[in-house]
């Protein structure tokens, strides 16, 4: 109870948080935005958007082993999507970023500072889509 408190009064503050209500967590939540069709493209990832009856806008992050081998590097691409998302503008729009295309492979380091700025350029664009602007 009081972690729902808690977490509501988060959502009220203004979005510069990433309160559990502002995450879809659940398979079904998912489900019903991977059924539609994605609404941006980059080289490595691509967006997922569906309006949604809530205040503010929530957010998922798929990063499949497969393309990014390391869990450091799949970290950093949930933690640079969050970050992001946290500061971007989105109103009543459930958004999934997932990865699409390998970032890195088991043979180089797992993070640099060029994959996070490249990281950063490609998921600013995908929230720049209409459709994620549209609330």
């Amino acid at each position: 109870m009081i972690n729902h408190l808690t977490d509501q009064v988060q959502a009220d503050a203004g979005g510069a948080d990433f309160a559990r209500v502002r995450r879809i967590v659940k398979t079904d939540e998912f489900s019903s935005v991977f059924r539609l069709r994605p609404v941006q493209k980059t080289p490595h990832f691509v967006l997922y958007a569906r309006s949604n009856d809530l205040p503010h806008a929530r957010l998922g992050v798929v990063a499949a082993k497969r393309f990014a081998p390391r869990a450091v590097t799949r970290n950093t691409i949930k933690r640079v999507t969050r970050e992001i998302f946290r500061r971007s503008a989105l109103q009543n729009v459930d958004c999934i970023v997932r990865l699409s295309r390998p970032v890195n492979s088991k043979d180089g380091p797992a993070t640099t500072a060029r994959l996070k700025r490249e990281l950063r350029v490609e998921i600013v664009r995908l929230f720049a889509a209409p459709a994620c602007k549209a609330g």
